[in-house]
């Protein structure tokens, strides 16, 4: 009996630690313009966005081409439908880009990155964000 309790528990941990790698986030882009992430501007190039824990919260932003990356933090956001595409959203606001979500091919839920300071101070001053979908893959 204890034998079965051990083996049943250790298929348990293996289908919940599953079922959680598959919901981290993996993706790849290449973005053809610069874009802000909080306080911070990066160039445009190629991109690899990865969780690095189960929970998602912080994404590790890497520019393949310079070799640099910095960890952001994230939250969850939702849809009603799955995601059709793997890709990232930036909302564009005159001639700047600001990184607004991620979501990876299948999925209801993506990543959401919060509102930056800049974003806010220039959103104040002109009419209407817009929104600028940038193609990824997953890793």
């Amino acid at each position: 009996m204890k034998r079965l309790r051990s083996i049943l528990f250790a298929l348990t941990v293996l289908l919940l630690a599953s079922a959680a790698q598959a919901q981290q986030t993996s993706v790849r882009a290449t973005v053809p313009f610069d874009f802000v992430i909080g306080n911070h501007v990066y160039p445009a190039g190629e991109y690899a966005l990865k969780s690095i824990t189960i929970n998602d919260v912080p994404i590790r932003v890497e520019n393949l081409q310079e070799a640099t990356s910095r960890f952001i933090l994230s939250g969850t956001c939702t849809s009603d439908e799955q995601s059709t595409s793997t890709k990232l959203v930036f909302h564009r606001i005159g001639d700047r880009y600001f990184l607004y979500q991620v979501w990876e091919q299948g999925n209801t839920e993506g990543r959401e990155f919060p509102v930056s300071p800049a974003e806010r101070q220039i959103a104040q001053n002109r009419e209407k964000r817009e929104l600028v979908v940038v193609a990824a893959n997953i890793e």
